[in-house]
């Protein structure tokens, strides 16, 4: 197996993708970030509007994710592509 070397670079684009598609998807059903902060159970709106732009080094973790996920009842996978 070759290990590989992930630029900072390359992570950045990885993560802003996630936090694009989570923001272009919770508009589209109607979630405001104050209501997917509730509904997740995470204690600052602050890191969802940070992580979805993927400003000061926030993102989404795994966790987060799949909660997500089942609360905007898509397939985690959508987070990952387009």
């Amino acid at each position: 197996m070759d290990i590989k070397d992930f630029s900072e670079e390359e992570l950045d684009t990885f993560y802003k993708k996630i936090g694009t598609n989570v923001k272009r998807i919770r508009k589209e059903k109607g979630i405001t970030q104050m209501q997917l902060t509730l509904a997740i159970n995470h204690n600052s709106v602050g890191h969802i509007a940070k992580a979805e732009l993927c400003k000061y080094g926030k993102h989404f973790n795994l966790e987060q994710l799949y909660k997500i996920a089942k609360i905007m009842n898509v397939d985690i996978n959508d987070f990952l592509s387009h």
